[in-house]
């Protein structure tokens, strides 16, 4: 079938798993393309891109859709910061700081790196941020550094006016930062993508795997550990938690920061059975202005120590926990915690959220949606859980519900405050 021989390209270039995007995504690739080409057989332009690497990229461009903005999941980003401050400076003061976005898209993610380590006070020539992206399209987005309203989401904007001048066509970087990050083209699963060892301190490589076949996730795990400084970080996406753990990978043990070093120089002891635990807390390195919630919420590195069990009216230290243990891989854990908080606040919108991104992380997509579903049922304007489900929709190859859960989480967006 020349549809599934596409697919096996795809997959032997790229490591793409088709059911990960959706077949009606690939199959509108190839039509688009085919158009383009003046191709009316699907033979005839399998024909093409087996010949023609241009063609293939072109493909590849159309197949690979983005979807990215400025300090997406915060929590890493207060990792690196607080990370570099505390373990990196006190050893490395006089090296310069390497760190690798892949990929970047368009290049929010590399830039909210580059502009963490400017709001910690790191001089511009302190450190380098590589940017790597399959797409040629949107490397070319990145380097020219103009978003639309799209990249700036959430309530802490600060950044914007910190770091952007806005016109009439669109929010401009500054090039203080622009000049710290090197994009260029590269894909991940070459053999010659950054040959040698241990380039860098910190590896941003979040909600690629997800989109990987077995054998593709595999061969770019060990490239990520090979490009990883020994004592190095390597921060996933919610749902790769648990391949870091199969891959000998341990927790840093930042709650929802989902990062990772190798695990044997930093062995983790095994969990204490038949224990219950609370959370010991201690303080952070100030953070950026942008960092920090207008409701003086303070973020706090937690540590997992034996104790009393967790009074259930101190109102979500549980799911802090249950936070922890999915940032750890430790997935039935966290399971437990959120249901046992959701016989108490039956209602928890974050709890049935948090157990949605906990069974996305196992494979459970029956599970994850269902729990997504609550989550909206609760509160129809929650932005997460919309585009989790129209994430799932898209692999399914539902574009209704693609367009209309998208529709909705764009009229969210539109009513939240400062975007």
């Amino acid at each position: 079938m020349v549809l599934a021989e596409i697919e096996r390209l795809l997959a032997q270039t790229i490591g793409l798993d088709a059911a990960s995007v959706g077949l009606t995504t690939i199959e509108r690739a190839i039509q688009s393309r085919m158009t383009a080409c003046g191709l009316k057989s699907q033979p005839g332009y399998l024909e093409k891109i087996q010949s023609s690497a241009t063609e293939l990229q072109e493909l590849i461009e159309a197949v690979v859709v983005s979807e990215t903005w400025f300090f997406r999941d915060q929590e890493a980003f207060a990792a690196l910061g607080d990370f570099v401050i505390h373990e990196w400076l006190p050893t490395h003061s006089a090296n310069k700081l390497r760190l690798l976005s892949i990929p970047c898209a368009t290049g929010e993610e590399a830039y909210s790196m580059a502009m963490t380590l400017d709001g910690i006070g790191l001089s511009s020539d302190s450190f380098q941020i590589d940017a790597v992206d399959i797409s040629e399209r949107a490397l070319m987005r990145a380097r020219k550094a103009v978003y639309s309203r799209n990249s700036f989401r959430g309530k802490n904007l600060e950044f914007r006016d910190r770091y952007f001048e806005t016109d009439l066509h669109g929010s401009h970087l500054s090039n203080a930062i622009r000049k710290r990050v090197l994009f260029q083209q590269g894909n991940l699963l070459s053999p010659d993508f950054f040959p040698g060892s241990h380039h860098f301190h910190f590896i941003f490589c979040r909600n690629l795997l997800i989109y990987l076949d077995l054998p593709a996730q595999t061969r770019a795990i060990q490239t990520l550990k090979r490009l990883l400084t020994p004592e190095g970080l390597l921060f996933v996406g919610p749902a790769e938690a648990a391949l870091m753990v199969n891959h000998h990978l341990v927790s840093a043990r930042r709650p929802m920061a989902f990062a990772f070093r190798h695990g044997s120089l930093f062995p983790q002891k095994p969990p204490v059975e038949k224990k219950i635990f609370r959370i010991q807390k201690t303080p952070l390195a100030p953070l950026p202005p942008f960092f920090k919630p207008k409701h003086r919420l303070k973020t706090e590195r937690v540590a997992l120590t034996p104790a009393r069990p967790v009074v259930s009216g101190k109102m979500g230290i549980d799911l802090k926990l249950a936070h922890q243990f999915a940032d750890e891989g430790r997935m039935d854990e966290a399971v437990r915690v959120c249901e046992g908080y959701l016989k108490r606040h039956p209602s928890s919108v974050e709890a049935l959220y948090l157990l949605g991104v906990i069974y996305d992380a196992t494979g459970n997509l029956e599970k994850a949606r269902a729990y997504y579903r609550k989550a909206l049922y609760l509160n129809p304007e929650h932005y997460e859980s919309l585009m989790h489900l129209a994430y799932a929709a898209e692999k399914d190859g539902d574009a209704a519900t693609v367009q209309n859960l998208r529709a909705r989480a764009h009229r969210v967006k539109e009513r939240m405050p400062h975007v």
